[in-house]
């Protein structure tokens, strides 16, 4: 699959759909200064080639309740980052992973219901086997989605 070379229009249209993914087409191509058949056109390349894999729901924080949130700073012993992002990426209480370059290997978005539930979330990853250390912080409030 080979991934197009985005042009401005591409990148616009990209950032409305990341924006409002629902935005019907004929008010993106308003918004895009495009015809309807341009922005159905592109939206099929982007699909077609890998460019855009999905279109999600974003969800306030607090939507699913009183969840307790958290963001886990990850440093990895020697070269197993791979095997560790596996692990993670299967726990069900790791929303988002990411790699990262500095001090940490992996920084891990957590949610579970209780503080309970989240005690044995940290202390179920820490005890995981190629962990190094670890540093988290709870999520108090979010400004921008």
């Amino acid at each position: 699959m080979t991934i197009p070379s985005l042009d401005d229009t591409d990148r616009q249209l990209i950032g409305l759909l990341r924006d409002d993914a629902r935005l019907p087409v004929v008010a993106l191509a308003k918004k895009l200064r495009v015809a309807r058949a341009t922005v159905q056109n592109r939206i099929a390349r982007l699909e077609k080639s890998g460019t855009i894999v999905g279109y999600t729901v974003k969800l306030r924080p607090n939507a699913e309740g009183h969840r307790i949130r958290a963001i886990m700073s990850i440093a990895v012993e020697g070269n197993r980052t791979a095997e560790i992002r596996r692990v993670l990426s299967g726990h069900p209480n790791v929303i988002t992973l990411h790699s990262t370059n500095g001090r940490w290997d992996l920084i891990a978005e957590l949610r579970a219901d209780t503080l309970e539930a989240f005690d044995k979330v940290l202390n179920a990853i820490r005890l995981t086997d190629g962990i190094a250390t670890t540093e988290t912080s709870i999520l108090l409030s979010s400004y921008k989605l």
